[in-house]
């Protein structure tokens, strides 16, 4: 699936009327099944990108392009079920349920794709996390860690166009972290999925060929 960004800007309210400049991209592209980390400071709007990207938040003016089709230009229901069919995303805040198990979170992930659900990729997927024996625990009977990695695989399992991924190792010891990279990899791979990952990590960002600073291509107070 390829990305197109073009003239993309956004700002935020302020309680005394003014506006705060967030995003200000003039151009960037990702291609079909490409790899790429983006790498910034904190508060630089890297998490509002991934959000404009993925429909969840619209920008102030620009456009978004997947697949040429101008997400920007959708409404909002439209927007969530192009994310729910095409877009895998792993949040920073991870998102999961509180009243469902590890398992059924992942499962309800495929739901809303409309693919239908399939248990054995689920439990693979847990599995592959290195959870396949906490796959029957609520989230908040899971390390924080640990509710990282149930929100990856449920990224990964309605098999996704496009992976958006927030900081997917920040909350994952350094024995997972390559565990988990590995699998969002080789998983992307597989599927000839593209892959926009945010980090901060100079190691993780080490591990892919192409490595963009967001501060090169996104000037908000320009």
């Amino acid at each position: 699936m390829s990305l197109v960004i073009d003239n993309l800007k956004k700002s935020y309210r302020e309680p005394g009327g003014g506006r705060i400049p967030i995003l200000n991209v003039s151009r960037f592209e990702l291609k079909n099944a490409e790899q790429v980390v983006l790498i910034g400071t904190s508060g630089g709007g890297k998490t509002t990108l991934l959000n404009v990207i993925a429909g969840i938040t619209a920008p102030d003016s620009g456009s978004v392009v997947i697949d040429n089709i101008e997400v920007t230009r959708l409404n909002e229901p439209s927007r969530d079920r192009f994310r729910a069919q095409k877009i895998g995303f792993v949040f920073q805040t991870f998102n999961l349920l509180p009243a469902f198990s590890a398992l059924e979170n992942v499962l309800l992930g495929m739901s809303f794709s409309g693919k239908g659900t399939h248990r054995d990729r689920a439990v693979d997927l847990l599995n592959r996390v290195g959870l396949g024996h906490r796959m029957n625990h609520r989230p908040t009977q899971l390390s924080v860690g640990e509710q990282q990695r149930v929100a990856v695989a449920r990224a990964l399992a309605n098999r996704p166009s496009l992976l958006l991924a927030d900081e997917p190792t920040a909350s994952v010891d350094v024995a997972n972290q390559d565990t988990i990279l590995q699998l969002i990899r080789d998983a992307c791979h597989e599927h000839q999925v593209s892959l926009l990952l945010v980090t901060h990590s100079p190691d993780v960002a080490s591990r892919f060929s192409r490595v963009e600073k967001l501060s090169d291509f996104n000037r908000p107070a320009a």
